[in-house]
C-alpha cells in the first residue's frame, strides 16, 4: 500500500497492528511516482530475529520500516529528530534529548500552559529544507505513544534538553549543536 509521509512517496506492506495503527492516516492513492519501496519476505523477518531474538515481529516491522524511511529521507533535504514535537501558533517546537531525559513530559507542560497547542510527532518528526524554508512534519514513527498528526508546520525552534536542578536555556554554539544533533538522528552508512 502506498503512504505519503513527510512529502515522499513509500510504498510498505504494512502486516502489524502498531505500525498500521499509526500509519494509516498516512495512505495515499495519488499518482506520484514512488520513492522507497519495501517488501517483507518469511526469510526477512527469519534473518532479522536471528540477531533480535527478543523482538516481536510487530516491533521488527516498525523499527525497520522507520529506519528505511529515515534513511531515505536524507536524500530528499531531510532528516530524523529524535525528539518530542509540539506545535503552537503555527510553528514547531522540537525538544531532543536521550531517551527518559524528559522530552514527552516536556511537551506535556507546553499542552497545559499554551492553549491550541498540539504534539507533530512525540518520538520521530522530519525535518524538511526546501526552497520555502524549513519544516516538520509528523510521521507515523511516533515511539509508544501513537501522538502524531499527518500535517507540515513552518520550525521554530530546536531545544536540546539536558537535566538539571534548576530551569535555564543558553543558546548553543553551532558545533555543539551540530553534535547534539547527530546524536540524535539516524546517520547514513555512507559518508557521501
Amino acid at each position: 500500500m502506498k503512504y505519503k509521509i513527510a512529502d515522499i512517496i513509500v510504498d510498505f506492506d504494512v502486516l502489524h497492528p502498531h505500525l498500521g495503527n499509526q500509519i494509516k492516516d498516512y495512505v495515499y492513492d495519488g499518482n506520484e511516482k514512488t520513492n522507497l519501496h519495501v517488501r517483507f519476505t518469511d526469510q526477512f523477518y527469519e534473518d532479522l530475529r536471528k540477531y533480535y531474538p527478543n523482538l516481536s515481529d510487530d516491533t521488527l516491522e516498525y523499527m525497520y520500516l522507520g529506519g528505511e524511511f529515515y534513511s531515505t529521507l536524507v536524500y530528499f533535504n531531510g532528516m530524523m529528530l529524535h525528539s518530542s514535537c509540539v506545535v503552537y501558533n503555527n510553528r514547531a517546537y522540537l525538544f531532543s534529548a536521550p531517551s527518559g531525559t524528559g522530552k514527552s513530559t516536556h511537551t506535556q507542560l507546553w499542552l497545559k500552559r499554551f492553549p491550541g497547542s498540539y504534539i507533530l510527532n512525540d518520538d520521530k518528526p522530519a525535518i524538511r529544507l526546501s526552497k520555502n524554508g524549513i519544516f516538520v512534519y509528523g510521521t507515523p514513527f511516533s515511539g509508544k505513544t501513537n501522538l502524531q498528526q499527518n500535517k507540515r508546520v513552518p520550525i521554530g525552534g530546536i531545544c536540546v534538553l539536558e537535566r538539571a536542578e534548576t530551569n535555564s536555556i543558553t543558546r548553543v554554539s553551532t558545533e555543539d549543536a551540530i553534535f547534539a544533533l547527530l546524536n540524535q538522528t539516524i546517520r547514513p552508512y555512507k559518508e557521501d
